[in-house]
C-alpha cells in the first residue's frame, strides 16, 4: 500500500509537469502558427483600424508592425479601385451578413506593388451578439492570377485562331461556287449559298455557263459528302470535271458518268467519298427553253409553273455518283414557257429540322406546299423565298445549303433560236 501509495504520490508532480510543458508548448506553437500562417491574418476595430497583423501578411506588404498597428485601417492597404469597392459593397455587406467571403481585392505594398489576394472577413461579437472586432483572412492569389491570365491568354489565342480558320473557310468556300452566274438571253437566274457552320467547308457547288452550240448552256448543282479540307478538294474536283466533260461531250449521261469515272479513280480507300449531281442541258426554243435533266441520286428539282402550281420533276431511280464503276443515271426533260421557273436544291433544305432541337424535318412535302403557294414566282423572288425560310430555321438548319433556279419572264425577250 505504501509502496503503491508512494509510486502514485510520485507520478502526480510528474503529471503536472508535463501537463504545464505541454500547455506552454502548445501556445507557443499556436502563435508560431499565427505569425507565419501560410495566409495572412489581421484584426481590425469596427472602424476598420487594425489592432493585430501576423508576419505573414506585414512581409507581403513590406511594413513593419509599428507602421501598422494602431496606425493604419484596412482600407489604407487596398489600391484605390479597392478602397471605393471596400466603402460602396466591402464593408456595407460585411456589416449585414456579418460575413464575407473570397473577395478579390488588391493589397498596395509599401513599394507600391500590387498584391492580388482573397479576402475572408467575419465580425467577432460579444455573448450579447454585440460586433466588437472583424477577423480577416489574407490569401495571396498571385499563383490564380497568374493561371487567369494565362488562361485568358489561351483563350484569346484560341479565338485568333478560330477567326483565322473561319476566314480561311469562308475564302475556300466562295472559290467553289461562282461569285456571279451569268444567264443567257431571254431566261432568268438566281443562286443562294447557306452557310450552316462558319467552322467547316462544305461540299455544296453548282455552275451555270455556255457551251459551243448556239444558245446551249450547261447547268448543274451537287453535294459531295462529307466536310472540310476532304469535301472541299471533291468539290473543286467535280465542278471542274463536269465543266470539262460538258465541253467534250454536252449530253447530260454522259457528263455524269464521265464525272463518275473521275471519281472512282481517286483512291478513297481510307475515307469514302460521293456526289448526288443534278446536270441539266438548256437549249433555247422559240418561246423558252427546253431542258434536259440527268440525276445522279440528287433531290428531284422543282418546277413553279406560271399558271400558279408547282411540282417535282421526276428522276426516279438515279444512283450516287462515284459510288459504282457503272451507276445508273436518271433523266428526264421539261420545257420552261414564260412564267416558269425551275429550282434546284441541295438536300440541306428538306432535311432540315423545323426548329432547334426538333425532330421532324422539313421534307418533300412541305417544300411541295410552299412552292404551290409562292408560284407563280420569278428566279430571283424563289431564291429570295428560300433563302429567307433557310433563315427561320435557325439552329435547325444543320447542313449548307445551295439553291439555283432558272426561269422565263413574262413579256420579255425571248431565246434566240
Amino acid at each position: 500500500m505504501t509502496s503503491a501509495d508512494g509510486e502514485g504520490s510520485s507520478d502526480a508532480p510528474r503529471s503536472r509537469t508535463a501537463h504545464l510543458a505541454y500547455a506552454s508548448l502548445l501556445e507557443n506553437n499556436a502563435e508560431d502558427l499565427f505569425e507565419n500562417a501560410p495566409c495572412g491574418y489581421l484584426f481590425t476595430l469596427m472602424d476598420g483600424q487594425i489592432v493585430k497583423a501576423n508576419r505573414t501578411l506585414l512581409t507581403w506588404l513590406g511594413r513593419t508592425h509599428d507602421e501598422v498597428v494602431g496606425r493604419m485601417r484596412f482600407a489604407d492597404m487596398l489600391t484605390v479601385g479597392g478602397k471605393l469597392y471596400h466603402e460602396t459593397h466591402y464593408a456595407p455587406l460585411l456589416r449585414l451578413q456579418g460575413e464575407v467571403s473570397g473577395i478579390a481585392l488588391e493589397l498596395k505594398a509599401a513599394d507600391g506593388t500590387r498584391l492580388p489576394v482573397l479576402v475572408t472577413s467575419t465580425v467577432m461579437t460579444d455573448n450579447d451578439e454585440h460586433p466588437l472586432m472583424v477577423r480577416t483572412t489574407v490569401t495571396d492569389a498571385r499563383d490564380r492570377r497568374s493561371y487567369e491570365t494565362e488562361l485568358l491568354r489561351a483563350r484569346e489565342d484560341a479565338e485568333h485562331e478560330r477567326a483565322r480558320l473561319q476566314r480561311l473557310a469562308s475564302t475556300l468556300q466562295r472559290t467553289l461556287v461562282p461569285p456571279h452566274l451569268s444567264a443567257p438571253r431571254g431566261l432568268e437566274v438566281a443562286a443562294h449559298y447557306h452557310i450552316a457552320s462558319r467552322d467547316e467547308v462544305s461540299g455544296d457547288f453548282y455552275d451555270l455557263f455556255p457551251l459551243a452550240a448556239h444558245g446551249t448552256w450547261g447547268l448543274f448543282l451537287g453535294d459531295v459528302c462529307g466536310k472540310g479540307a476532304p469535301a472541299a478538294a471533291l468539290t473543286s474536283l467535280a465542278r471542274y470535271t463536269l465543266r470539262a466533260a460538258a465541253v467534250y461531250d454536252p449530253d447530260p449521261v454522259t457528263v455524269l458518268h464521265n464525272l463518275n469515272t473521275v471519281l472512282n479513280t481517286e483512291d478513297y480507300e481510307q475515307e469514302p467519298r460521293f456526289a448526288t449531281v443534278l446536270f441539266g442541258l438548256l437549249s433555247a426554243e422559240r418561246e423558252g427553253y427546253r431542258v434536259t435533266l440527268a440525276s445522279g441520286g440528287h433531290p428531284e428539282a422543282l418546277l413553279l409553273r406560271g399558271d400558279g402550281t408547282a411540282e417535282f420533276v421526276p428522276t426516279p431511280g438515279g444512283q450516287l455518283i462515284g459510288v459504282l464503276a457503272e451507276p445508273h443515271i436518271s433523266t428526264t426533260t421539261v420545257r420552261l414557257a414564260p412564267g416558269d421557273t425551275l429550282l434546284l436544291y441541295t438536300d440541306g433544305l428538306t432535311e432540315a429540322h423545323t426548329s432547334a432541337g426538333a425532330t421532324d424535318r422539313y421534307g418533300d412535302e412541305a417544300l411541295l406546299d410552299f412552292a404551290n403557294v409562292l408560284a407563280p414566282s420569278t428566279a430571283e423572288e424563289t431564291v429570295d423565298a428560300l433563302a429567307e425560310l433557310l433563315d427561320a430555321f435557325g439552329e435547325g438548319l444543320d447542313d449548307d445549303t445551295a439553291l439555283m433556279s432558272v426561269g422565263v419572264p413574262r413579256g420579255g425577250d425571248g431565246p434566240r433560236t
